[in-house]
């Protein structure tokens, strides 16, 4: 199979989808994989580095998406890239279809074989080429909070750590998954107080029994919602519904009722986000302000680290590339399931229940 890897075009996206370990290793099962000149740039990796690999060298994007039967990306295309995409390629990247119906129809009308790397989903219900990424958001959460709350970056004037004789900041987490638990990891680190909200007892028990008397928990509802945010200093927005829509927890009225200064940090910004005001941002512009409280909305947080986000995602997405180039889309998905359960689009059709439901279209199941 011919694998091709572009540039990624995102603001700020420094990310690319396969390093030169993962190259060498296709190479030596057998494929082609073309490389778009400068794309392992923004993640400490050289033109020469992948050739070193066995990699060929393009020199644009148009010509790249004309010869590749697999793009491996890590974002979502873009506008410019629709008109690249080719009838029957298989494309995959992360996608989050379900708050974004431009890129849905664009998928659609070109008959793409979008495999999302969101919606790979093993039996036991994780997430294996989510879950990386997730990491590396949630622990980033924190560290961007942190320094939002400095007050010349329009926070309170919190140190979330306090000083002797005055309290630490107070950090609430929506959501206990891969980035709650992980942004709890780096705000206890930190010395904040920190409450963790989650629908899940068995998850919250885990925590607890991990973290014991460092750490609040509380079952979600949204009067402990409401009583937690109301008295925060950074809100980390950590909840995931597979394919879906975020769900709101804190509304424009809820919102009026926080402190000025406070910061919230949206993680699921990429899903639709957790706050109702929140809206994508960009590393250039990352945060605005509502009703006085910082919102952070980057919807590629770990592309900021790029070199250890692309050398992660490889390690988990690098034995699924393997498996579609060895044996094709629908032969690879007969034998992995969680692999099946990607496919967001297939030959003109949607094929996510989830996503359907959230851009109110029909959908078929993807049948290999």
């Amino acid at each position: 199979m011919i694998i091709a890897v572009p540039k990624e075009i995102k603001t700020r996206e420094y990310r690319v989808g396969l390093t030169p370990a993962g190259v060498r290793t296709l190479v030596e099962d057998g494929h082609t994989v073309l490389i778009e000149k400068g794309a392992g740039t923004g993640s400490g990796i050289a033109d020469s580095d992948y050739l070193a690999a066995g990699s060929k060298l393009v020199d644009t994007a148009s010509e790249l998406y004309r010869r590749g039967e697999m793009i491996v990306k890590v974002k979502e295309p873009l506008a410019a890239e629709f008109d690249l995409l080719q009838s029957g390629q298989i494309l995959f990247t992360y996608l989050h279809l379900a708050p974004a119906p431009e890129v849905t129809r664009a998928l659609l009308e070109r008959k793409v074989g979008g495999v999302a790397y969101e919606t790979v989903q093993l039996d036991d219900g994780s997430l294996p080429l989510l879950h990386p990424m997730s990491e590396v958001a949630g622990r980033m959460s924190v560290q961007v909070g942190a320094f939002y709350l400095q007050k010349e970056n329009g926070g309170k004037g919190v140190l979330l750590g306090g000083a002797p004789g005055v309290r630490p900041g107070k950090v609430v987490i929506l959501g206990g998954g891969t980035v709650g638990s992980n942004a709890l990891r780096i705000a206890v680190g930190m010395g904040a107080d920190v409450t963790i909200i989650d629908i899940d007892s068995r998850r919250l028990g885990y925590l607890d029994d991990h973290y014991g008397n460092r750490i609040h928990t509380l079952m979600s509802s949204s009067q402990a919602i409401e009583e937690e945010v109301t008295r925060a200093d950074l809100v980390v927005g950590a909840v995931l519904v597979t394919a879906a829509r975020a769900p709101i927890l804190i509304n424009r009225k809820l919102l009026r009722r926080m402190s000025e200064g406070t910061v919230i940090v949206d993680v699921a910004v990429d899903q639709g986000g957790c706050v109702e005001t929140i809206r994508p941002t960009t590393h250039d512009n990352p945060v605005y302000n509502v009703d006085g409280v910082l919102h952070y909305g980057v919807a590629n947080m770990p592309g900021a680290v790029s070199k250890t986000s692309t050398f992660a995602l490889t390690n988990s997405t690098l034995p699924y590339v393997r498996s579609i180039a060895a044996s094709g889309l629908a032969d690879a998905c007969r034998a992995d399931q969680a692999l099946a359960r990607g496919v967001n689009t297939f030959a003109g059709k949607l094929c996510n229940e989830s996503v359907a439901r959230a851009l109110g279209l029909p959908w078929e199941p993807y049948v290999p």
